[in-house]
């Protein structure tokens, strides 16, 4: 069911039926209905939230205690890459142990000696920081901040967290990079699940940006490159939040519900301000309001690629809400070259898009 179905359900609850026209026209991009109050509107987003169906929750799982990392900095990565590598392949047995056979897979995806691990928690539906490419001698980084959703369950699955930073780098390097730039897959918040009231809400954004200014202010201890955020979906509201308290030269967010603001100058931030929506992304459908309903502030704002929003626009493509970060895709070719700080070949949205 996509979210704007489910809001039109949510709406019919709650409203007479001399504005029932008004909810089954809903178009995207249509920010408000006409006749629907703000609240009500509010409420159908809420609604909507509980609607859209996820994957059951994972089995209880009793997980060792995570290691004990050493502080971050280019001489203690390998050691910390090789804590995290056993520590997810233990996690796998004991997620194999306690009923989880996919999940299981899934950790010893991660765990293969390939792949570099900044951090590691499988607690609850988990928590893991990935780094592709020479994070020592970058030039320029990139974080990949994923929308909700997202768990280790799915970290390399077709929206997954790890997917999209594989597809970044590489796509960095087709267009010369040459190992100038490190991407951090940065599952590093407790994402909300696409089936609670919390994807409507601002409290997981807020925590999400207490802990990513935190990890931006430890990783200047291995490389203090210039680094660009690029945030997805709900984690465009986490760096919405994250924005006054970092410093990043770029904040590029694509299939956003919104940052939280009203505008650009409403971040507070220094940094370039980038957004694209693709012309087959139902995210369009969900109005873009901000109300406080019962003292918890509901939905994200104004609308990020509305150019009076002030972001500067770059083109998306053509895909679905999951397909910004896959290969071939134009969204993926812009966002790489506003990672390399190539911001003279970024393509402009298309006439009509």
């Amino acid at each position: 069911m996509r979210l704007l179905d489910s809001a039109r359900i949510g709406l019919a609850a709650v409203v007479p039926d001399s504005l029932r026209h008004p909810i089954d026209h809903l178009r995207p991009g249509k920010i408000m209905p006409s006749g629907i109050p703000r609240k009500t509107l509010a409420v159908s987003i809420a609604l909507s939230a509980a609607l859209v169906t996820s994957s059951p929750a994972h089995a209880a799982i009793n997980y060792s205690p995570p290691p004990k990392l050493p502080t971050l900095s280019a001489s203690t990565l390998t050691q910390r890459y090789d804590l995290n590598r056993a520590a997810m392949a233990k996690a796998a047995d004991e997620a194999q142990f306690g009923g989880d056979p996919a999940l299981a897979n899934s950790l010893r995806n991660l765990a293969i000696p390939s792949r570099d691990f900044l951090s590691f928690d499988p607690s609850g539906n988990g928590r893991g920081i990935e780094v592709v490419g020479d994070l020592v001698h970058a030039k320029r980084i990139a974080v990949v901040v994923p929308g909700a959703g997202n768990t280790l369950s799915n970290f390399d699955g077709v929206k997954g967290t790890g997917v999209g930073a594989e597809a970044l780098y590489d796509q960095a390097q087709k267009l010369g990079a040459h190992g100038s730039l490190a991407v951090i897959g940065w599952l590093g918040y407790d994402a909300p699940s696409m089936d609670s009231i919390h994807v409507t809400t601002l409290g997981h954004a807020a925590a999400g940006a207490k802990a990513l200014k935190a990890f931006l202010s430890q990783i200047k201890a291995v490389n203090n490159a210039p680094v660009s955020l690029l945030c997805h979906s709900y984690g465009s509201v986490v760096c919405g939040q994250a924005a006054p308290h970092v410093k990043v030269t770029d904040i590029a967010v694509f299939g956003s519900p919104g940052m939280g603001v009203g505008s650009v100058s409403d971040l507070d931030t220094s940094a370039q301000v980038w957004a694209g929506r693709s012309a087959n992304d139902g995210i369009a459908d969900v109005p873009h309001v901000q109300v406080d309903l019962l003292g918890v502030s509901v939905g994200f704002g104004d609308d990020p690629v509305d150019p009076a929003f002030g972001a500067r626009l770059f083109n998306a493509g053509t895909g679905g809400h999951s397909d910004y970060l896959r290969t071939g895709n134009t969204a993926l070719y812009n966002l790489a070259l506003i990672a390399l700080g190539r911001d003279s070949q970024v393509g402009p949205p298309q006439s009509g898009s």
